[in-house]
């Protein structure tokens, strides 16, 4: 089994996350922030990668730290469990509807962390969620996981339709590119030999 477990802790935050990649999209998600918690859910459920992530955090300074940590603890445990990436898939990409809205999700476990976002809400706050919060977890969960991400909202009105789908099409994409590919064996898919390094 592909396993990854991290323990965290700082001035802002005290984190204890693992994965399973190999699960079945059982979770145990505990933030402090209700639909941060909903969103993580998502993606466990929808990757089929087991998640427990529990988070204390300085919620009464706002939601920063909380959010931008689970991202990086997150990825850490990924990158944990994918170890040297042997037989991985790789890539991944996922269109995913939510409603009237469209979100496409493409991304590549390169061990080159970047970001391409390209959605906008029209409102401050989802829940009690600042909206803007969205980017940096994505950002920082790219970065402590190498992947390089490409995340775009189609169309869509609805603002909890589209981060929903943005989710949702995220898991997705993960679930195809963390999958092993029976027919790389044991291989690196990379003609370098390594990824990430």
């Amino acid at each position: 089994m592909r396993t990854g477990s991290i323990a965290r802790t700082t001035h802002e935050t005290d984190i204890q996350v693992s994965v399973n990649l190999d699960g079945t999209g059982t979770f145990d998600v505990s933030t402090g922030i209700g639909f941060l918690d909903h969103m993580i859910e998502q993606f466990s459920r929808h990757s089929l990668i087991d998640v427990k992530c529990h988070v204390r955090g300085d919620l009464h300074v706002d939601q920063h730290h909380t959010t931008e940590d689970s991202a990086i603890a997150l990825g850490q445990a990924i990158a944990q469990a994918l170890g040297d990436k042997k037989g991985i898939t790789r890539y991944g990409t996922a269109y995913s509807p939510m409603d009237e809205a469209l979100a496409r999700v493409a991304l590549d476990i390169s061990g080159r962390p970047v970001l391409v976002w390209k959605a906008e809400f029209t409102q401050p706050r989802l829940g009690e969620m600042d909206t803007e919060l969205f980017e940096h977890w994505f950002q920082s969960i790219s970065q402590a996981a190498g992947i390089t991400l490409h995340i775009e909202c189609l169309y869509g009105s609805n603002n909890h339709h589209i981060i929903e789908g943005i989710y949702k099409g995220f898991a997705r994409a993960m679930r195809s590119a963390v999958e092993i590919d029976p027919r790389k064996g044991d291989a690196v898919p990379s003609t370098k030999g390594i990824l990430g390094g």
